[in-house]
């Protein structure tokens, strides 16, 4: 089985017992760990804050204006969902985490919505 085929099979899993995020999330999420690894300038462990910086950032280069349309249509309306479907990977072993890394770390004051809409303010 190829790489992409293996990879939408653990989308399915992950759904089989959780549908409450669009299968888009789960792509969407890696395309964000590459999209932030460029804005970082090199490969490195990311915190919770700079993934959902970088969510947030790649959802507005993606869709624009409709990036938070976009995404509640996904079933993401929260640091929190960003945070799930994160470790949802991790615990299909799609991504890697270090010991310290917890889900509770996405359970931030973070305003998706308003970083969403923040670059349309500026």
């Amino acid at each position: 089985m190829d790489r992409e085929a293996n990879f939408w099979e653990v989308v399915d899993n992950i759904r089989a017992k959780d549908p409450r995020l669009k299968p888009q999330v789960y792509p969407f999420v890696m395309e964000t760990l590459d999209f932030t690894m460029q804005a970082l300038g090199k490969r490195r462990h990311v915190s919770a804050e700079e993934l959902l910086d970088g969510f947030c950032g790649y959802a507005r280069h993606r869709f624009g204006l409709l990036a938070g349309t976009v995404l509640t249509s996904w079933g993401v309306s929260s640091s929190r969902d960003v945070g799930r479907a994160v470790f949802q990977l991790v615990d299909a072993q799609i991504l890697s985490k270090r010991d310290s890394d917890q889900p509770e770390d996405f359970e931030i004051d973070y305003d998706l919505t308003a970083r969403l809409e923040d670059t349309y303010l500026e």
